[in-house]
């Protein structure tokens, strides 16, 4: 799968169009995760509602232009027109890639997910970080496009790179895995429909996170949904059971107790001491 990704961004050559901030409240609906991410327009075109410091900003991404939203600020794409789109997601330890093919009147024709084990050099994190140092400026938009295709060059070589054949398929799948859990904790994920998404028994999803990762795989979906609920109390004006809607808790006295048992405080105590 990540020859394919790798083969969409060799040809690339892309201009940033925006490096987006985090100041207002999402809306229902946006999409909102705690790493950094880079979104490449392939073809078509990319329709998207973004935070900006004079409040929500309308952008209409042409093949060929990107745009960079930082860790915890919000995008919400309205699928307006169809298009072919990455989305690179750089968090500490991996770097998840997700191809998206929108086509009007036909929806999502094709969604690819992909992730890889980010190496120990520091060069990331020092482009993400002068990235995120940028948030909004218009003036800095010509430096920040340097380092957005900084991100890009160096994404295309750890695509093609020989370390990849050393990691197993195991490992591949349990990263790709991670990174659809963190993309989509508001949803009801659960084991049978994420070995659904990726084409292997859901006895399978059970068996690499008890074998790849340090918890099962409820007990992940818990902890990635419960880190998003302390962000949005401490960020956020949201009453408790609309946080607990937007984490993907069905029920706010369940959420309550999950969150009381894992923290040792209730939501609103939680809030209070933050």
């Amino acid at each position: 799968m990540h020859h394919n990704i790798a083969e969409s961004l060799i040809n690339f050559n892309g201009k940033l169009t925006k490096v987006c901030c985090s100041e207002n409240t999402p809306p229902e609906g946006a999409y909102q995760v705690n790493f950094n991410r880079l979104e490449v327009i392939l073809d078509g075109e990319y329709d998207l509602v973004v935070d900006a410091r004079t409040g929500e900003k309308k952008l209409q991404l042409q093949q060929g232009e990107m745009v960079y939203i930082p860790s915890n600020a919000w995008s919400k794409p309205t699928w307006e027109n169809g298009c072919k789109m990455l989305s690179i997601l750089f968090s500490k330890h991996q770097i998840g890639f997700s191809f998206v093919h929108f086509e009007t009147g036909n929806g999502f024709v094709e969604v690819q997910k992909y992730a890889m084990p980010l190496p120990t050099s520091m060069a990331v994190e020092h482009v993400l970080d002068a990235l995120n140092s940028m948030t909004d400026e218009s003036r800095s938009v010509v430096m920040a496009d340097h380092l957005a295709n900084a991100l890009l060059a160096y994404c295309k070589e750890l695509l093609q790179g020989p370390q990849q054949a050393k990691v197993s398929r195991g490992e591949k799948l349990y990263r790709s895995m991670c990174i659809y859990v963190q993309e989509n904790f508001h949803k009801d994920i659960t084991r049978v429909s994420v070995a659904n998404r990726f084409g292997v028994s859901s006895a399978h999803v059970s068996r690499l996170f008890n074998q790849e990762g340090s918890v099962k795989y409820a007990d992940y979906v818990t902890y990635v949904r419960l880190d998003r609920a302390k962000f949005m109390l401490k960020k956020y004006n949201f009453k408790v059971d609309e946080i607990a809607h937007r984490c993907g808790f069905k029920d706010t006295n369940y959420f309550c107790r999950v969150f009381k048992q894992k923290t040792g405080k209730t939501p609103s105590e939680y809030r209070l001491a933050a």
